[in-house]
């Protein structure tokens, strides 16, 4: 299974790109989607055909996206989820499944708890994807949200799995 994880942004969306085998992740492809232009429909667009170049070039599967944290400035939060639309807008548009997770959930899913920091992110990503060279702390973020992915995937195919056999 090919996932893709995106970290969204409004002037760098990161990405990341894993396969999955059983209990085994490899590393694709991870990079970051630049938001260029004054104008907000300007810097959006140019997220949403960056992010169409990722998905022709890598084919993913399934797809996960972080939800947005909200913080005390609305207007970032609201920018931000503007960001997260172009990249859910892309992801349907490609017909792909997409996973929703919680920043808490994604840092405790790779680095074991919920409020970890960008470094100890990085490191852990590193830790499961050896020899991976990471275009920045947003593609970290996206590769360790599709590492996520993969886990809920597993957990849920397992669950499939035992509920099939009880029912047969």
């Amino acid at each position: 299974m090919r996932v893709l994880g995106i970290d969204p942004g409004l002037r760098n969306m990161g990405w990341g790109v894993i396969d999955v085998s059983g209990s085994r992740i490899t590393h694709v492809a991870n990079g970051v989607c630049h938001g260029v232009g004054v104008e907000l429909g300007d810097r959006l667009l140019a997220l949403f055909e960056a992010l169409g170049d990722v998905l022709h070039t890598y084919q993913p599967e399934t797809a996960a996206v972080e939800q947005t944290f909200v913080n005390k400035d609305g207007a970032g939060t609201l920018k931000l989820g503007q960001a997260r639309g172009i990249a859910m807008l892309a992801l349907s548009q490609a017909g792909l499944p997409i996973g929703e997770y919680a920043p808490n959930a994604v840092k405790k899913a790779v680095v074991g708890v919920g409020h970890a920091d960008k470094n100890q992110i990085a490191h852990m990503v590193k830790m499961q994807l050896p020899g991976v060279k990471i275009f920045g702390a947003d593609a970290a973020d996206a590769l360790a949200i599709a590492i996520c992915h993969a886990h809920h995937a597993q957990s849920a195919g397992c669950l499939d799995q035992a509920l099939a056999k009880a029912s047969a």
